[in-house]
């Protein structure tokens, strides 16, 4: 990413801290940091720091003659790929939300013509205000894009959302929205979360996945460069940044989703989809009755896995399946491999806390090879799953995990 530079507005509040670190994190993938300081900003970061760690002039004055001579707030505007506004106040995001103009931070927000990443950062109340969510949903509708905040203890001293996502999580959805990595230009489908099979109006069957291993794999290939496509079940989680999600409930829903994503270069089929589904869904909601409780007749889901490794030309170069088991872990998983024809399989024992849960211990097969990954977060997984397939499709590990 040497080609790829970021602007980086800073605003005032004790999360400020946090954006050198992140200047740093970004020098590290090669990505070049230029910054504006708001004067709230330099109450809790001095110039010196954040012009020592990007390595260029920091800008703070609207009004200031030689920046306005030598680059411009125009200019400046426009000089990078991405602005990162990061602590997003209340004030910076209520100025930018209704188009506000007046310090350098506001009239460059409202100047760009560069995608805009806010990752906000302030007391919880002030983010559960009605003004501030109004704020946001005005930024979203106008196309920008919002990380967090993060929920825990604050500096104030309360609890609650309204922490700055940390850096690394700012990183992440940084290098998703540059997309430029091994997996530039590549496209991939990810299925995630469980699928929801309607037995009447009210009732249903599903499981427990949570979708949040799918949701972590849709954005780590997204950070390899990757146009992702997330096709996902019923979750009670927020979209990745830099990936296109299908929201779909019933298994048949999802493999439609999955076909009309086509064609792709890889397939991560993650997604719990319920094998059975109700032969008759009732129209009306079913009632207790004095015989007892009601027969359910269930028929064969569509095999989603099965249908996308079916040789063709729309196959997937590859396709990656997951088998959550509770016994038997490798063996069952060797046998879907076979099975279901697909390239690799990710197997994991689900009889903990897996489901729900934000770890993971997997069991990465392919045809000619087992490779047992120690527990760690499920975001580290959905980073070495991505790098395997990265490193796959460039040719440099063909057929092996």
């Amino acid at each position: 990413m040497s080609d790829k530079r970021v602007l980086l507005i800073i605003g005032g509040g004790i999360a400020a801290y946090k954006s050198l670190e992140l200047i740093r994190l970004l020098a590290k993938q090669g990505v070049a940091t230029r910054a504006i300081l708001t004067k709230a900003g330099a109450e809790f970061v001095t110039p010196l720091s954040v012009g020592s760690l990007t390595g260029d002039k920091v800008y703070q004055d609207l009004f200031n003659l030689t920046d306005e001579a030598e680059m411009g707030h125009i200019q400046l505007s426009r000089s990078a790929d991405l602005v990162v506004v990061a602590p997003a106040t209340a004030d910076l995001m209520a100025k930018a939300a209704n188009g506000l103009a007046n310090d350098l931070a506001s009239t460059t927000l409202l100047a760009t013509d560069k995608p805009v990443l806010y990752a906000p950062a302030m007391n919880v109340r002030m983010w559960l205000h009605a003004a501030t969510q109004r704020n946001v949903a005005r930024l979203q509708a106008d196309g920008a894009y919002i990380l967090g905040p993060n929920e825990g203890d604050m500096a104030c001293g309360e609890y609650g959302p309204g922490r700055m996502s940390e850096p690394q999580e700012i990183l992440g959805a940084i290098l998703a929205l540059l997309k430029d990595g091994p997996l530039k230009g590549k496209k991939a489908i990810v299925t995630a979360g469980p699928t929801v099979e309607a037995i009447d109006p009210v009732r249903f069957l599903s499981n427990r996945s949570s979708g949040k291993q799918g949701y972590a794999i849709a954005s780590a290939l997204a950070q390899q460069g990757a146009d992702v496509t997330l096709i996902t079940g019923p979750t009670a989680l927020s979209a990745p940044l830099g990936v296109r999600i299908e929201r779909v409930e019933s298994a048949a829903e999802m493999l439609r989703a999955c076909e009309a994503a086509l064609p792709a270069d890889v397939a991560v089929m993650v997604a719990a989809v319920a094998d059975w589904r109700p032969a008759n869904r009732a129209d009306e909601k079913i009632k207790k009755a004095a015989s007892g409780a009601p027969a359910i007749a269930l028929e064969e889901n569509p095999d989603i896995l099965a249908t996308l490794s079916k040789p063709g030309k729309k196959r997937p170069k590859l396709v990656i399946g997951f088998a959550a088991e509770t016994e038997k872990v490798e063996e069952h998983a060797r046998a879907k491999i076979a099975k279901k024809g697909c390239d690799w399989i990710v197997a994991n024992d689900v009889s903990g806390e897996v489901m729900g849960g934000d770890q993971n211990q997997v069991l990465l097969i392919t045809r000619e090879s087992a490779e047992a990954w120690p527990l760690m977060a499920k975001d580290q997984v959905a980073q070495k799953l991505a790098q395997q397939i990265g490193a796959t499709l460039s040719g440099k590990s063909a057929g092996r995990a």
